[in-house]
């Protein structure tokens, strides 16, 4: 059973400052800001959402499909997925541009900081999801802004039912854009802050966008998740980290985790509950593709 993952592929380079950042701003300064980090911490890992996400299902054991935008420059990242037994074949290598690169910036209280090129990622829209896809889920993911929007329509025309998480890419659309993205989508996943974005752009409650799908999620970090279903939300309690050493790509882990079960046919709130399981253990770990799961510890055999 597999999953099309629409979203970035991208080389992050995580940059560590000892120190905290509301420490090092002045807010009567903001309009003309001029700060200077000194980050003793560097390294590149792999990452994108798209790439973070399918790293997470296979894990899971699940069969993802990414499907992404590169440059030339991929050519180890998708060397490295392939030894991994995840298919490349819905990446498009685009020779005239570089792969998304995205700097992250964290300080000592886990706050980010990010900057993002996204290079081979907008020209993303000229990769199309097959019409004969025999995929049985999908995700539309942080990506180029056509290639959300062309991905989606394309998801409904074959009939394969898929999850809007828009993350930092939302406020490129518009209310009714976002209304028009929520009602082809048959899920939407955000977190608390991004939920509240959603809802100030749609003029739509958390209830009533619950309300035009099968479900929404919207993580609290920390604080675990809520599951809305048809306007009634179910809290999902979260699970304590042994360590939090490094936050990105944990929503794509949990991301991983609600394609499985989906995948499987569970209810959302076991879908949660095993994302918030993923989350808890990406965080432990440096980088968002640095993780392994144990599946007979996690109960999936």
């Amino acid at each position: 059973m597999s999953s099309i993952i629409c979203g970035s592929l991208a080389i992050d380079t995580i940059l560590t400052f000892e120190g905290n950042f509301a420490d090092q701003i002045l807010a009567d300064q903001i309009h003309k800001l001029n700060v200077s980090f000194y980050v003793p911490g560097m390294r590149r890992e792999y990452g994108g959402c798209a790439g973070n996400i399918a790293y997470g299902l296979k894990q899971l054991g699940g069969e993802p499909l990414p499907m992404a935008a590169v440059g030339p420059d991929a050519r180890d990242y998708l060397e490295r997925f392939g030894a991994m037994g995840i298919s490349t074949d819905l990446v498009m290598v685009r020779p005239d541009n570089y792969t998304a690169l995205c700097t992250i910036m964290t300080d000592k209280q886990n706050n980010q900081i990010t900057g993002f090129h996204p290079g081979a990622m907008g020209e993303a829209h000229l990769n199309e999801i097959p019409a004969n896809t025999k995929a049985k889920l999908g995700i539309i993911a942080p990506d180029g802004r056509d290639a959300m929007w062309t991905h989606a329509r394309q998801f409904k025309a074959a009939g394969v039912p898929f999850i809007f998480d828009p993350g930092q890419q939302l406020p490129v659309f518009n209310g009714e854009e976002h209304k028009q993205l929520i009602e082809m989508a048959d899920y939407v996943a955000v977190n608390d802050y991004e939920g509240a974005m959603l809802s100030e752009r749609t003029g739509w409650s958390l209830a009533e966008i619950s309300g035009k799908v099968k479900g929404l999620v919207v993580t609290l970090g920390e604080q675990g998740c809520d599951v809305w279903e048809q306007g009634v939300k179910t809290h999902v309690a979260p699970v304590k980290a042994t360590a939090v050493v490094d936050p990105t790509g944990c929503g794509d882990a949990f991301r991983a985790a609600l394609l499985f079960g989906i995948e499987r046919g569970w209810s959302l709130v076991r879908c949660c509950t095993l994302g918030n399981q993923i989350g808890a253990l990406k965080i432990a770990q440096r980088g968002g593709q640095n993780y392994t799961l144990d599946r007979a510890a996690l109960g999936l055999g």
